[in-house]
C-alpha cells in the first residue's frame, strides 16, 4: 500500500486575473492589489476563487514499504506546470491513496484547474471505472470513497460546522503544528524570493497532516498502539535523518509538545 500525504500552496494567478479584470497594464504588484479590492468588493474576502490561484508548491510525504519521505516537488525554481505535472505522474505511478487535509475543498480543485491550464495528462486520477472497473466503487472523486482520505472532511462528520484547522488539531494531539509561517504570508515570502521559505512550511504541514492521520489510523483500528509507536517512530527517524533546518525545529518543537 502506498499513502501519499500532500499539501500545496499558492498565490493569485496574476496572468489569468490581468486578462479576466483588464488590469493588462498593471504591474504585479498593481495588479495584486487591484484583484484583491475586486475579490473584498465581490465576495467580501481577499481569498481568491480557486481558478485564481497559482501553485508555487506542492510537498508530499510517500508511506511505502518500509519507507517514509517527505519532499517538495520539482527544484526551487521549477514552474508550476512542471510541479503540478510531476504530482499527477506520482499518481500515475503509484496510484497512492491520497491524504489531505481540506484536500476536496482547496488542494484538489486547484490542481483541477491548473492542470486543465497547462494541458497536462491526468488519466488516472480522473479513473472512476470505465478503464478498471474497480475504480468505480474506490477512486479520488468519490467523497465517501478511501482512495482519497481529506482528514478534514472525514473528522468533521461532513458538516461545515465541525470543521477544524489543522494546527489546531496537530497541537490538540501533540504535535507542533505551525512554526511561525501561515498561508496568509505566502504572497509576500514569494514576492521576497523566499521560495525555500515556503517550500520548508509546506513540507512540515504535510508532517502535520500524516501524524494526524496515524492517529485517525489507531482510532479506526487499523493499527494498534505498539503499530502506531512503530509509525511516529518512522517519521522521526526520517525527519533527523534529512538533515533539513526546518526539520530539526520541528523535531524539537515535538520533543516539546509531548511524544504526540
Amino acid at each position: 500500500m502506498h499513502y501519499m500525504t500532500f499539501d500545496i500552496e499558492t498565490v493569485p494567478d496574476l496572468e489569468s486575473g490581468r486578462r479576466l479584470y483588464g488590469l493588462e497594464s498593471l504591474d504585479d504588484e498593481g495588479a495584486h492589489a487591484a484583484m484583491v479590492a475586486l475579490r473584498e468588493q465581490k465576495a467580501g474576502t481577499d481569498f481568491m476563487p480557486l481558478h485564481l490561484h497559482r501553485v508555487v508548491a506542492i510537498s508530499v510525504a510517500l508511506r511505502s514499504g518500509a519507507d517514509f519521505k517527505v519532499w517538495s516537488l520539482g527544484d526551487s525554481d521549477a514552474d508550476e506546470a512542471e510541479i503540478v505535472r510531476r504530482f499527477f505522474d506520482g499518481i500515475e505511478r503509484f496510484a497512492p491513496d491520497l491524504v489531505t487535509w481540506n484536500g476536496s475543498g482547496f488542494d484538489l480543485p486547484v490542481l483541477h484547474y491548473r492542470a486543465l491550464r497547462h494541458g497536462i495528462d491526468a488519466s488516472r486520477y480522473w479513473e472512476v471505472g470505465e478503464g478498471e472497473r474497480e475504480w468505480r466503487f474506490n477512486n479520488y472523486l468519490g467523497r465517501f470513497h478511501w482512495r482519497h482520505i481529506d482528514l478534514m472532511d472525514v473528522l468533521a462528520g461532513y458538516q461545515a460546522r465541525g470543521r477544524a484547522p489543522l494546527d489546531e488539531i496537530a497541537v490538540m494531539l501533540g504535535f507542533p503544528g505551525k512554526l511561525g509561517m501561515s498561508g496568509d504570508k505566502v504572497w509576500s515570502a514569494f514576492n521576497a524570493g523566499e521560495i525555500e521559505r515556503i517550500r520548508n512550511y509546506c513540507e512540515t504541514d504535510v508532517v502535520n497532516t500524516w501524524l494526524v492521520f496515524l492517529r485517525f489510523e489507531h482510532m479506526r483500528g487499523h493499527i494498534d498502539a505498539a503499530g502506531l509507536e512503530r509509525e511516529l517512530a518512522l517519521v522521526r527517524g526520517a525527519l533527523q535523518e534529512s538533515g533539513g533546518p526546518h526539520f530539526e525545529e520541528y523535531l524539537a518543537a515535538w520533543s516539546e509538545a509531548g511524544h504526540g
